[in-house]
């Protein structure tokens, strides 16, 4: 791993540490934090007794990066795992895209990354950890992914966050115009091993890290050759 970020991130995981929640209590924690975010600070959603949540989070799991001097979850996102029964209608963004745009995914095999929430608040992290919170969090999106043999992401997100994501090697595919939900926002699809694979030539060190050294994700071969497409 390149030593600079790979000090960087060995320095940040003595500060805050990545939880795929696994009991109520983590998902509150996600959700209370989503309304800081969502309700409050952007003024997105309406939430209500201090939880933003809706109908998919049932079936989401969930990750937290966590500060470890304090305790506070200071990051959150979701990952909205598929129906084979209700096909793409299964996401969230199904209902704000055009259906062509997941038509093509498997969903039985797709997540969704949803509610991605980084809190302005950071206590007990330096500036130097907190710059790499996404990447804690894609982390944890790759882990997630692993444990329920994921061969495809959809997300739709601000252009801002995509050329984010971008500098840090992950590529998301571009599908469909930009549509209003919250402001302009952009449907973008990834054949996972498209995006790893383009992820481990541009950035090994990153890779090495989302990955460890490609333990949490191994590449599935029930991939459909209609899917195949997206990276």
């Amino acid at each position: 791993m390149d030593y600079s970020i790979g000090a960087a991130l060995e320095a940040a995981c003595g500060e805050m540490k990545i939880e795929v929640a696994t009991n109520a209590g983590q998902i509150e924690e996600a959700q209370r934090l989503r309304y800081k975010v969502y309700c409050e600070e952007r003024g997105f959603e309406p939430g209500a007794n201090g939880l933003e949540q809706d109908t998919f989070d049932a079936r989401s799991r969930h990750v937290l990066v966590r500060a470890r001097a304090s305790g506070e979850v200071l990051g959150t996102v979701r990952v909205v795992l598929g129906e084979a029964t209700t096909g793409a209608s299964s996401f969230p963004m199904n209902y704000v895209c055009e259906h062509y745009v997941l038509a093509p995914l498997p969903a039985i095999a797709t997540g969704e990354i949803s509610r991605f929430a980084l809190t302005r608040d950071r206590p007990g992290v330096s500036a130097a950890a907190s710059a790499l919170m996404r990447i804690f969090l894609m982390r944890g999106i790759v882990t997630v992914s692993g444990m329920h043999d994921l061969t495809h992401w959809c997300a739709i997100m601000e252009r801002s966050l995509l050329r984010l994501l971008r500098a840090t090697a992950i590529h998301f595919q571009h599908v469909g115009p930009a549509v209003e939900y919250h402001g302009t926002r952009q449907p973008a699809v990834g054949a996972i091993s498209n995006v790893l694979g383009r992820m481990r030539n541009e950035r090994p060190e990153m890779w090495s890290f989302i990955t460890d050294n490609g333990t949490l994700w191994v590449e599935s071969q029930a991939q459909s050759e209609p899917a195949r497409r997206f990276g």
